[in-house]
C-alpha cells in the first residue's frame, strides 16, 4: 500500500483539530440558536467552547464562516427525509413517514431547526442560494410526486404546496416554539402526543 505523501498528511486535519473544529460548531450552534446571528458574538461562541477567542479565528475566519458552515451541513440533513419519499410506494404511507420524521428531527435537532429559523425570518441572506438551488428543484420535484398521486387518485385533491408548508410547520413548531409548548400542555412525552394526533389529521386529510 502507498505511503501519504507530504502534502496528504501537511492538509490532514489532526485529531486534536477535528475536535477542536467540531467543539467550535457544536458551541456555535448552542449560541446561533439561542441569539440568532446578529445577537451571537465570537466571544460568546468561544466562551461556550472552552476555547479562546484567537483559537476560534484560527479554525474559522469569523462569526460569518461559522455560520455559514453550520447552514451547508444543516442543509443536507434537513432536506434526506424529502429525498427519501419514494414515488412508487404507497402514498399516504410514504407522506405519514415524511411527517413523522420531521418530527423526529423537531426532537432530535431542536437547536438546528431554531437556526434554520432564524436564518429564513432574518431573510436567508446566507443561505438564499442554496433555497434556490437545492431546496426549489427538490420541492418541485416532490410536488410533482404528489400531483402525480393526487391525480391518479391515490390521495384526496390537496394542494402539494400548501400541504408540504403545513407539514412543516406542525413538525418543526415543537422544536422553534419549544418553550411555548412545554409552558402550555402538562404531557410528560409532547412529541408522542403530536406523533399520534398529526397522523390522524394528516391520514384523514389525505384518504380518499
Amino acid at each position: 500500500m502507498p505511503r501519504p505523501s507530504a502534502e496528504d498528511t501537511a492538509s490532514k486535519p489532526s485529531r486534536i483539530q477535528q475536535r477542536n473544529r467540531a467543539l467550535i460548531l457544536d458551541a456555535a450552534l448552542e449560541v446561533f440558536s439561542k441569539q440568532g446571528f446578529r445577537g451571537a458574538t465570537l466571544d460568546q461562541i468561544a466562551e461556550q467552547a472552552g476555547l479562546s477567542k484567537p483559537n476560534i479565528l484560527y479554525y474559522f475566519e469569523g462569526k460569518e464562516d461559522i455560520h455559514v458552515t453550520l447552514l451547508n451541513r444543516l442543509m443536507d440533513e434537513w432536506l434526506a427525509p424529502m429525498r427519501e419519499i419514494d414515488p412508487n410506494g404507497q402514498p399516504l404511507e410514504e407522506i405519514l413517514r415524511y411527517v413523522q420524521r420531521k418530527l423526529e428531527m423537531s426532537r432530535e435537532y431542536p437547536r438546528e431547526s431554531r437556526l434554520f429559523a432564524n436564518e429564513i425570518l432574518q431573510g436567508a441572506p446566507r443561505i438564499g442560494s442554496h433555497l434556490d438551488r437545492t431546496l426549489k428543484p427538490l420541492v418541485n420535484d416532490t410536488v410533482k410526486i404528489i400531483e402525480d398521486w393526487v391525480a391518479q387518485k391515490r390521495i384526496a385533491k390537496v394542494d402539494a404546496h400548501h400541504l408540504i408548508f403545513s407539514i412543516w410547520a406542525t413538525t418543526q413548531h415543537y422544536a422553534d416554539f419549544d418553550a411555548q409548548v412545554q409552558a402550555l400542555v402538562s404531557e410528560s412525552n409532547v412529541h408522542a402526543g403530536a406523533r399520534d394526533f398529526l397522523d390522524t389529521l394528516y391520514r384523514r386529510l389525505l384518504s380518499v
